[in-house]
């Protein structure tokens, strides 16, 4: 059985979807500098874009790594300018540890050009349409990521 954390953020017009997205970055990078940050930030503008579109409301944005599963969905409107229910807190593990991956929960009509925008900056860092099974999507990104790696010492019997 995974773990799984979940946070709620506050978002628009609490605050602006660029702003929601540094914060999630402050959050998954727990606040320092370095290439994880780095790759997040390079896709500042597509994530802003979901954020501004409200996807991430009732479907969440996936951060997989080898520990726990972290959840981060959204609040919009009147509960974006109250804030009663957003949890903001740091987590108690690195989200972004060994092996991670950032799935964007995205609307159908913005699937495909999201998806390409991703590519261009990231292969840690997708989207899925709304109903989209994120075990499916993980799987089909693994095996389109995997990359062909020669052991030279197990080929030549060394």
């Amino acid at each position: 059985m995974t773990t799984v954390a979940s946070r709620l953020f506050m978002s628009t017009p609490g605050r602006d979807a660029m702003a929601t997205w540094i914060a999630i970055v402050d959050l998954l990078t727990q606040g320092t500098d370095g290439p994880k940050r780095t790759e997040l930030m390079a896709v500042a503008g597509v994530a802003a874009s979901v954020i501004a579109d409200h996807a991430p409301k009732d479907a969440a944005i996936i951060s997989t790594c080898s520990g726990p599963r972290t959840r981060i969905y959204c609040i919009y409107d009147d509960d974006a300018i109250e804030g009663s229910d957003a949890n903001e807190e740091p987590l108690g593990f690195d989200p972004l540890e060994g092996d991670w991956r950032v799935s964007l929960p995205c609307l159908t009509d913005d699937l495909s050009w999201i998806q390409t925008a991703l590519k261009k900056h990231s292969t840690r860092i997708t989207a899925r349409g709304p109903d989209d099974d994120i075990a499916k999507a993980e799987a089909t990104q693994s095996a389109q990521t995997a990359a062909l790696v020669f052991d030279r010492k197990g080929f030549l019997g060394s």
